[in-house]
């Protein structure tokens, strides 16, 4: 006889039925994905895809608060889904057969369609969700079938030779399967993802690469950096740059292989190896880097020297044509940029195609084997990553990913301040202070820094000599603390003698501004 609590252990098991063939189903896949398309995983192509249909509140939500593991938390969230989502179709297979299969087909057919719709999806890259799908139904249809024969087998009269055979063969039958396929899944699952990490890795391709020396190098100016316990090095070290874009996993890219097309609006359509960009020569840039998610104060920022060629000789090449006004770069997993042509043919501009960061060639994360660099635009319009074409055209005719997304298809950044320490909620001793931070202004350069205590005066900071117009300088001013609180306030002018902006905006659709405020408590 079925009783109440019998009856929702039932429906747990059930629960742990659809577990099972969920697993089944991402296990299968990613094995199949291993074999015939290596982009093809569907947790990784739904995740992709809600990156992109997520409302821009959202998305600076995400990276506000998670930084850069933002895609960590967006994977977490989606297993969290996937658990749920597979334990109720269990419960459906066990209470009306037939409707849990037809919920992980259902899935089956949605993450197909994520993953054939990406820009980076190959001919075979249907079948890795196909195969997924029929093996995750297979081991529902059959668990369920298990689970109520077991039900049925409790609430049967036993059989009189042989009655713990009767009660407990079809209940060993399903926990028997449930564990090997579970344990299956687990096991190919993990493997498939691992061996596809493993053999996809650029790492080792990167390391093989050998860059010629550079014909030209940056030169650190002797007061570059100021020695300041707290304050952002002057050259932001690989490890720690930001990283923000909307890949879920990095993109692995063979410059053996690699291309870069230049078409559109040209006189003639140009398709460059990477060896064409090392034959035409390397030179070192110190750039600055902004992202247009930087909130006043934040860290989405960094600085680093670059190895690249000039963006405007490789367009020269193609020729662009009278009334051009954009380049829509997109990189290999179909992100788009549009940035300016006008930025990127200036010869008073160091827009340049990125081969290395840092002296060495680029990280994975941060674009290898080719990226833009851009001096004086947001990233989001300007330093696209692993890019692969760039298409001359018009900013009429075409729009970038974040230009429907509510932000401005033009970008020119905001310059800032940021004051580095002292932190808000990290005491200090009273006496002499250190207040230093660092502030830029991307091709104009910073003139003055000032800082104000407690609403006063406002003072002017010492700055380092800069390397550059399109780097940022540090800056330091000693401050004589007394005990309690106090509000420090940092401000900038430029070259041109702009203050910075007051005025407190939102990221979108251009940016942040305002001056940094914080309270420091001195002990």
């Amino acid at each position: 006889m079925t009783t109440p609590r019998s009856g929702k252990r039932f429906i747990a098991w059930a629960a742990v039925a659809g577990v099972v063939a969920g697993a089944v189903f991402l296990a299968v896949a990613e094995l199949a994905a291993l074999v015939f398309a290596r982009t093809a995983s569907p947790i990784l192509a739904v995740g992709a895809f809600v990156i992109d249909i997520v409302p821009r509140p959202l998305k600076e939500f995400a990276i506000t608060t998670f930084g850069e593991y933002d895609k960590i938390a967006l994977l977490v969230g989606l297993g969290l889904a996937v658990l749920i989502a597979s334990a109720i179709a269990g419960i459906l297979q066990y209470v009306r057969p037939h409707l849990g299969a037809i919920a992980i087909g259902l899935a089956g057919v949605l993450s197909g369609a994520a993953i054939v719709t990406r820009a980076e999806a190959t001919v075979l890259a249907y079948l890795p969700p196909i195969l997924g799908t029929i093996g995750g139904v297979v081991i529902l249809v059959i668990l369920g079938r298990r689970l109520r024969a077991w039900r049925e087998a409790s609430t049967a009269a036993p059989v009189p030779e042989n009655p713990a055979h009767s009660r407990h063969l079809d209940r060993r039958r399903f926990l028997m399967l449930t564990t090997i396929a579970g344990a299956s899944a687990i096991v190919v699952g993990i493997a498939g993802r691992t061996v596809s990490a493993v053999t996809s890795s650029a790492e080792a391709i990167r390391k093989a690469i050998k860059l010629p020396a550079p014909r030209s190098t940056v030169s650190i100016p002797s007061g570059a950096e100021l020695d300041v316990k707290g304050l952002s090095p002057l050259i932001t070290p690989n490890a720690d740059f930001y990283r923000v874009d909307t890949a879920l996993t990095v993109p692995t890219v063979d410059p053996e292989t690699w291309t870069l097309v230049i078409d559109g609006m040209v006189d003639q359509r140009i398709e460059l190896t990477f060896q064409d960009l090392l034959d035409m020569g390397l030179d070192e840039y110190a750039i600055t880097l902004t992202c247009v998610s930087n909130e006043v104060g934040g860290g989405l920022v960094g600085n680093a020297v670059w190895q690249g060629v000039p963006l405007r000789d490789v367009l020269a090449m193609a020729g662009p044509q009278s009334g051009a006004d954009m380049v829509l770069s997109r990189s290999v997993d179909g992100y788009t940029a549009s940035t300016p042509l006008s930025a990127v043919t200036d010869d008073g501009i160091d827009a340049i195609l990125a081969v290395a960061m840092n002296g060495e060639p680029l990280p994975p994360e941060h674009g290898f084997p080719v990226r833009m660099v851009v001096p004086g635009l947001y990233g989001y319009v300007s330093a696209t990553k692993w890019v692969t074409e760039l298409k001359v055209t018009t900013f009429a005719e075409d729009e970038a990913y974040w230009t429907p997304r509510g932000y401005s298809a033009e970008a020119p950044i905001k310059f800032a301040s940021r004051l580095d320490t002292p932190k808000s909620g990290t005491p200090v001793k009273a006496g002499k202070v250190p207040v230093a931070g660092v502030a830029w202004a991307q091709t104009v350069g910073i003139e003055r820094v000032e800082v104000s205590i407690d609403d006063g005066e406002w003072k002017p900071a010492k700055l380092s000599k800069p390397i550059n117009e399109d780097t940022w300088v540090q800056w330091v001013m000693e401050w004589d603390a007394t005990p309690g609180t106090h509000y420090v306030a940092v401000r900038a002018v430029n070259k041109n003698g702009d203050l910075q902006i007051e005025e407190r905006a939102p990221i979108a659709p251009d940016g942040s501004s305002g001056w940094q405020r914080s309270l420091i408590t001195v002990s």
